[in-house]
C-alpha cells in the first residue's frame, strides 16, 4: 500500500459485500489506480430500526440485494 497525496485527477473505489448475517453485513472497498492499491478496509453496517430504538434483522429483500455484491474470496483485510 502506498501514500495517497492531494491530486485533482479522481482515484477508483471499489466496494464489494464480504459478509452477511442475520442483523448486520460487511463492506470491503479500496481505493486504488489499475492494481495499485492505497488502502483496504471494511465497514461492518447494522440496520436500526429508530421507532423501536434498537438494531433490527436484515430483511429477505435486504438480503437477497446484498447478495449480488457478495465477494467471499476478498473477505479477509489487513488491519
Amino acid at each position: 500500500k502506498r501514500q495517497l497525496v492531494h491530486r485533482h485527477a479522481p482515484v477508483d473505489i471499489e466496494l464489494w459485500v464480504t459478509q452477511i448475517r442475520a442483523a448486520s453485513f460487511t463492506i470491503t472497498y479500496e481505493v486504488k489506480d489499475d492494481d495499485l492499491v492505497y488502502v483496504r478496509a471494511s465497514t461492518v453496517v447494522v440496520p436500526f430500526d429508530f421507532e423501536a430504538e434498537r438494531p433490527r434483522r436484515l430483511t429477505a429483500e435486504e438480503r437477497e440485494f446484498l447478495e449480488e455484491y457478495r465477494d467471499d474470496a476478498e473477505e479477509a483485510v489487513a488491519a
